[in-house]
């Protein structure tokens, strides 16, 4: 079986990372969306949220699986059988800082082929830091996520740690 891990915080999953899923599921036979946790970076939107928000996304898609995870991706991609490391690129920028990742995951876990898939042009601008910080001024970000969010005073309000 291909199974293909795609990590990341996706804090928010965008609409560009629904297209690399959604293309990447034509390719392999299974994609692990794997959302880090990590300990030295505080989160926009609280994980057991947006974990709720990609499976509504990926409900109707079998292929589609969410998983969280903390360590290093390379172990977990070994953990879960994963040969195949899915990355999206948005322009030059993420290629450099990509295929570092991709050297020193392969030195991790021999056999372990990191996949980039260039982003659908009409997404290549969107960042889950913009949509963040649009989201934060109170503007509505539909076209950004493929989900809908409550207004930011709502959200304020649910989750007052923010």
């Amino acid at each position: 079986m291909r199974i293909a891990l795609f990590p990341g915080s996706f804090d928010p999953f965008t609409k560009g990372h629904e297209d690399i899923v959604l293309r990447a599921s034509k390719i392999f036979d299974e994609v692990v969306i794997g959302i880090g946790k990590n300990s030295q970076k505080k989160r926009f939107f609280p994980l057991d949220f947006m974990v709720e928000k990609i499976e509504h996304t990926f409900a109707e898609n079998p292929k589609v699986k969410i998983h969280t995870f903390q360590g290093l991706t390379a172990a977990f991609a070994q953990e879960i059988k994963a040969k195949f490391l899915l990355r999206g690129l948005r322009n030059t920028t993420d290629y450099e800082y990509e295929n570092s990742i991709a050297q020193v995951n392969r030195n991790i876990f021999d056999g372990l082929e990191t996949v980039l898939l260039i982003t659908s042009p009409e997404y290549a601008y969107i960042s889950s830091t913009i949509v963040r910080d649009i989201y934060r001024y109170g503007q509505t970000v539909d076209k950004y996520v493929p989900y809908l969010l409550p207004s930011f005073q709502e959200f304020q309000e649910k989750y007052a740690e923010l």
